[in-house]
């Protein structure tokens, strides 16, 4: 309790109002005063322990004062009303570019940033165009409202059966993304190299591709520290090993698994390409068009000078350029060319992809600790045994959205294994266009000659037989549903991993591009995605994908400083 004299004026009201109190708690305390809107200057008045210190009012000095502090100006800032920020094919039109890229899936995003590193401080012009829109900012993972069920849906309703195929049954599972960042926005995160033995066929060897490689891991952010602390991965690692795979290696995972510090705070782990746009804005500035098809290369006197792009209401434009880089995918680059009149006898041919086995098993919890982890293994291709194994799972059989989904506690944990054979470049799988039908753009649709050698289909004999022995090494049951088999192939296609259709050689009659992707007799004109791979091996393309592509937009760099 506290007393206070009241000041000339003063009332029980504007006291309750002066110290924070219920004016029925003040007049509780003081009913010695009668009328509580009266004044009672002089008078002792009983305030509660708890009563705050009254704020003192502005004298005319504190007025003046404050009056002559002046308002913030605004910002000026202009708003901003996409998450990037894009140019108009207009715009573009009025440029040359001195490199303009065809899409912008992780060989463009990556030859994007290279480029953007290599000339920060100069006035070369840098473009991108892109057929799809803006469907995620970031890879799918990182979306907190797309749990694992929602995921899977949104993914099906983005990654679309290739429209423009003639005759699909050759290949039937062959998928198209329409989006800023290409397939990245959407793809599984396993990033292992090519193994050295892969590279006996290719104008490139293992030991000219380290350094990019190193390279291209470091701005994945490639790793297995993801699994770390896990003990479901631990104990089937050990099993397997002991048990006839010792070559077995965690994922190495395309996740940004370090603790944020220094105030910078990692809201975006999962790599796709748009992690290259990022790094790329903050170098310097460039520009990008998107629902901007692109339908024809022009050269002239078998020198590049640009490509003609279509927007979705059928608006022709052509965008000038001294370089123009292909990052459109397999099946849209042999198409560009062939559509084009570029000449070469091997566009559009060898054709290869990755053989494709799946199977789902279950592993007892009560074998782990309380709570068990995630599990990511694969034992890698080699020349002897050309195929992968990887197996996935754990929790509830997913990796992320644990922080947001509740998921039950299951008695077994659930294992996704896959297998990824080799399948051989051969002349007769390709891609050839239809001219009796074209699509809305007027562009051919495209014809698929594929199927499986002899090689190809022991390759799938061996990959199976030692997925099951895989399985039982690392004591997971494989299980089917009535009437299936335990382990079932994927129609070609389905890996989503084709390649082959631009690849790269020193002979202009089996190949498209030179070692550097540049494609032969077309000055200016390069191939910057796994189009340009000599073979698949069995390994997941995206990390070689991107260390090729960082190597040919350092060959343009050289190319930019030596002219």
């Amino acid at each position: 309790m506290r007393i206070y004299v009241a000041q000339s004026g003063e009332t029980l009201l504007t006291l309750a109002k002066k110290y924070n109190i219920e004016p029925t708690e003040l007049i509780t305390l003081n009913p010695h005063i009668a009328i509580t809107d009266s004044s009672i200057g002089g008078q002792s008045v009983y305030l509660p322990s708890h009563s705050a210190t009254p704020t003192p009012s502005l004298s005319d000095t504190d007025m003046d004062a404050y009056q002559e502090i002046p308002y913030c100006p605004p910002s000026g800032l202009q708003p901003l009303h996409e998450w990037i920020p894009l140019t108009p094919l207009d715009q573009m039109a009025q440029t040359e570019y001195d490199v303009l890229i065809v899409g912008s899936g992780a060989g463009g995003g990556a030859v994007l940033w290279r480029l953007c590193e290599k000339w920060k401080d100069s006035g070369l012009k840098i473009g991108v165009v892109e057929a799809g829109g803006l469907v995620l900012p970031s890879h799918v993972n990182g979306i907190p409202t797309l749990g694992s069920i929602r995921k899977e849906r949104y993914i099906a309703g983005h990654k679309l059966p290739y429209p423009a195929i003639e005759n699909p049954v050759a290949f039937p599972m062959v998928k198209q993304v329409l989006a800023l960042g290409g397939k990245t926005i959407f793809w599984g995160l396993v990033s292992p190299r090519f193994p050295p033995s892969a590279f006996a066929f290719w104008p490139v060897s293992y030991e000219e591709m380290n350094p990019y490689y190193n390279l291209a891991e470091q701005m994945m952010e490639v790793s297995s520290d993801f699994y770390d602390d896990s003990t479901a991965q631990q104990l089937l690692f050990k099993r397997l090993q002991e048990n006839g795979f010792p070559n077995v290696i965690p994922y190495p995972y395309a996740v940004y698994t370090k603790s944020s510090k220094y105030g910078k705070v990692f809201s975006n782990p999962f790599f796709s390409s748009m992690t290259f746009f990022a790094y790329a804005l903050n170098l310097r500035s460039f520009d990008v068009a998107i629902n901007a098809r692109c339908v024809r290369i022009h050269a002239d006197k078998n020198i590049v000078t640009g490509v003609t792009v279509m927007d979705p209401a059928l608006r022709a434009y052509h965008i000038k350029a001294k370089k123009v880089v292909l990052a459109a995918s397999t099946l849209e680059n042999p198409r560009l060319l062939l559509y084009s009149g570029i000449p070469g006898r091997a566009i559009g041919h060898y054709l290869t992809d990755h053989s494709f086995i799946v199977a789902a098993g279950k592993v007892s919890r009560k074998e782990f600790t309380e709570i068990p982890g995630i599990v990511g293994l694969l034992t890698p291709a080699s020349e002897r045994e050309p195929f992968q194994i990887q197996m996935s799972g754990g929790n509830a059989g997913t990796i992320s959205y644990q922080q947001y989904e509740n998921i039950p506690v299951q008695e077994d944990l659930t294992m996704s294994i896959l297998g990824f054979g080799e399948v051989e470049p051969r002349y007769e799988n390709k891609v050839v266009l239809d001219p009796a039908r074209e699509d809305r753009y007027g562009v051919p649709f495209i014809k698929i000659d594929f199927s499986y050698s002899e090689r190809d289909l022991a390759v799938i004999s061996r990959m199976a037989a030692t997925l099951k022995r895989f399985a039982a090494a690392a004591g997971v049951a494989l299980q089917s549903e009535p009437g299936k088999s335990k382990i079932c192939a994927v129609r070609p296609g389905g890996s989503i991993h084709e390649a082959g259709t631009c690849r790269m050689g020193n002979d202009p009659s089996t190949s498209v591009t030179n070692r550097f992707g540049q494609v032969h007799g077309i000055s200016g004109l390069y191939v910057a995605d796994n189009s340009i791979f000599p073979t698949v091996s069995g390994t997941n393309p995206v990390l070689t994908i991107v260390a090729l592509a960082i190597r040919t937009a350092d060959y343009i760099a050289w190319q930019q400083n030596n002219e």
